[in-house]
């Protein structure tokens, strides 16, 4: 999507809007009825006032959680236009240190989502079709034939992430578009039977039924009353894709379609009190629609559950490479599909997200036990985030009257959403515990990698540095001793320095000690992550030397990690104003290239010997160091893959070491010994 349709409302942003934000939560209606009257006994245990009652529920929370705290007060949390938790935490991580932990979990339980979503959706979608007689035939007869295509489905759908979706992804609006259009005129041809439903949009009979002898869920009805807006995060996190303008225009529309395909179930389970199934599966939804035209509303329905699947995959990979950059997960292998702005693929992901969406399916088997599961981890993410709104709204308060309100926020919003984590808690035994173990497998990685680098970062002995600045003219002087041969015209070191002159000693050692390496220019570059998210920008200091370089690049946390373009990028610019040496080649095909070769080389840390720390700090760093070296490639990280790198591996000594002595002795008679 363009910079100017993100930046303005317009028919073609609120139709790209359409397609990319709203397909968690626009496929809610396939399973939000059926699970409220499934949790209450089935059809033949509800009534009016239930039904009623429900609807109002939903609506009502949607009109909370949703269109309030999200598209009202979320979408104003935007850094630099874009949004989700991550970049809410880069706007207000300076105001206390203790704001770690809800990005941390809020992040985990949204990371955990992407895989529940795409089994979920796309399951009760192909469930349709089960029992459905095409001539004299039944293609889908037993629930085994509906996993098997749904694995199908859910297998293409990550095997063609690699390729990228922008091509596709064009057609997701009009086919969402086409989507909301078929839920708001379905419900509305039923809704008609009876609009006394409309009463569902009184809160009353929603505080009613939470008290009624007809709810035999009691409070933890909003368990199921939660997934009518379990897409809500999306909408925060794919401002940046779409538009705050946009999001809030398109909104309404979406809204008042669902709010009628809910009131057209509503009115069809009222007028069918005796309904049974055949196949056992009752879902309103499908029971809405006529039979002759279920077929292709199956069909839409699969599209849009694929669609809702693949909008939560790619939001995974653009979380986890947010994550990256935070330093709340290992640096993982990037890639870029195609030219489409954001557009990224994270191989490691996508293969974790596609075993963990399959096992899933087999696991529970059927949409109805998914629901379980579907919606917990949602709800932790949900009352992070309005901690975090809650910070950011202090963060912008200039009076008492401001603050107030934002106290408010926090107590009414905290209240909703510690109310529905409870009642969603209420699913525990029957599958919710499958959602709370993949957040915590993927809370405890970021919890380690953030506090094993805290931890490496506070213990690692000062000795470890040394300042850069006195060594510039032993590398100047090695850097013209014709005694040694070229290592490369480039030298690039990828090592932190440290207030613009600390470095750590081994990367001195690994040029002077192990094997000095000649250069022409001895680059040692730092990357910083930003807390805008798509900055661009370096700064150098030479120490009044033209062969030693320190590079300050600062990178937004959602920039592409391009070292080696940046670099020449670089080179060019200082070679153009001689703040270095020029680098003529006398052998090239490129006539006037005035740019040398360059050679890579990333320090890697291994865990010492004789490394003193004890207790969960030790194993705190040695599973960090674990995880540093099951992840990709370092090269990778820094968009080194096809670059002349070398990766040097060094032991890591933490706290105060306790050298080893040998004593020294006159030699030994031996030759009586056995």
């Amino acid at each position: 999507m363009t910079k100017s349709i993100r930046n303005r409302t317009s028919a073609a942003g609120l139709l790209i809007a359409i397609g990319i934000v709203y397909g968690d939560i626009g496929t809610s209606p396939l399973y939000v009825m059926k699970s409220i009257v499934a949790g209450n006994g089935g059809i033949a245990n509800v009534n009016r006032d239930f039904i009623v009652g429900s609807i109002s529920l939903v609506l009502w929370t949607v009109t909370l959680l949703t269109t309030l705290q999200t598209v009202i007060i979320a979408l104003k949390a935007t850094n630099h236009g874009e949004g989700g938790i991550f970049a809410l935490y880069a706007l207000i991580r300076k105001r206390a240190k203790w704001l770690v932990l809800p990005a941390l979990i809020g992040g985990a339980a949204i990371l955990a989502d992407g895989t529940l979503t795409p089994a979920v959706t796309v399951t009760t979608a192909i469930e349709g079709l089960k029992g459905m007689q095409f001539g004299n035939n039944v293609p889908v007869d037993t629930q085994l034939a509906v996993i098997a295509i749904t694995v199908v489905i859910l297998l293409l759908l990550f095997i063609i992430q690699r390729m990228g979706t922008s091509i596709i992804g064009k057609a997701f609006g009009p086919i969402m578009f086409v989507w909301f259009t078929f839920l708001g005129v379905i419900g509305a041809m039923n809704m008609a039977g009876d609009l006394s439903i409309l009463q569902a949009i009184n809160p009353i009979y929603a505080i009613k039924l939470l008290v009624s002898p007809y709810n035999k869920a009691g409070i933890f009805i909003l368990g199921s009353i939660f997934l009518a807006t379990t897409g809500a995060e999306a909408l925060y996190s794919d401002v940046g894709h779409v538009g705050k303008g946009n999001i809030v225009g398109s909104w309404p529309y979406v809204f008042v379609c669902l709010a009628l395909n809910y009131f057209g179930q509503g009115v069809w389970i009222l007028q069918n009190p005796n309904y049974q199934a055949g196949n056992g599966d009752f879902n309103p939804f499908f029971e809405i629609i006529p039979q002759n035209i279920r077929l292709a509303a199956i069909v839409l329905a699969t599209i849009a559950a694929v669609i809702a699947s693949q909008a939560l995959i790619t939001g995974s990979f653009t979380l986890v490479a947010e994550a990256s950059g935070l330093k709340f997960l290992p640096r993982m292998n990037i890639l870029y599909p195609s030219t489409e702005k954001g557009q990224i693929y994270i191989p490691s992901v996508n293969k974790m997200l596609c075993c963990a969406t399959i096992a899933l399916v087999l696991f529970f088997r059927t949409s109805a036990h998914m629901e379980a599961a579907y919606g917990l981890s949602i709800t932790i993410s949900m009352l992070m985030t309005t901690i975090m709104l809650f910070e950011w709204l202090r963060m912008k308060a200039k009076s008492p009257v401001h603050i107030f309100w934002d106290w408010l926020f926090l107590i009414f919003f905290g209240f909703l959403n510690i109310m529905f984590m409870t009642s969603s808690l209420s699913k525990f035994t029957h599958g919710g515990y499958v959602s709370l173990i993949i957040t915590g497998f993927i809370l405890a990685i970021m919890y380690v990698w953030f506090y094993g680098n805290k931890i490496r970062d506070k213990r690692e002995s000062r000795n470890a540095y040394v300042r850069l600045d006195e060594y510039t003219d032993m590398l100047t002087n090695l850097s013209h001793d014709d005694d040694y041969p070229t290592y490369a015209t480039n030298l690039v070191y990828m090592a932190k320095v440290k207030y613009n002159k600390f470095i750590k000693r081994e990367i001195l050692y690994s040029i002077l000690d192990k094997r000095p390496k000649r250069a022409k220019a001895y680059w040692f570059v730092t990357v910083n992550v930003t807390n805008e998210p798509y900055t661009a920008e370096y700064a150098v200091n030479t120490y009044g030397t033209k062969n030693v370089i320190n590079v300050q690049l600062y990178l937004g946390f959602k920039k592409q990690t391009s070292v080696n373009v940046y670099i020449r990028q670089i080179v060019h610019d200082l070679i153009a104003d001689r703040t270095i040496e020029p680098q003529p080649q006398e052998y090239t095909t490129t006539p006037g290239r005035d740019v040398g070769d360059f050679s890579f080389v990333i320090v890697n840390d291994v865990i010492s010997p004789q490394t003193q720390l004890t207790g969960w700090e030790k194993w705190m760093v040695e599973v960090r160091v674990w995880l540093q070296n099951l992840s990709s490639n370092p090269a990778s990280w820094f968009g080194l893959e096809y670059a002349d790198t070398i990766v040097e591996r060094v032991p890591l000594i933490l706290g105060r070491s306790n050298p080893s002595y040998i004593k020294r002795v006159a030699p030994k008679d031996f030759s009586n010994m056995k």
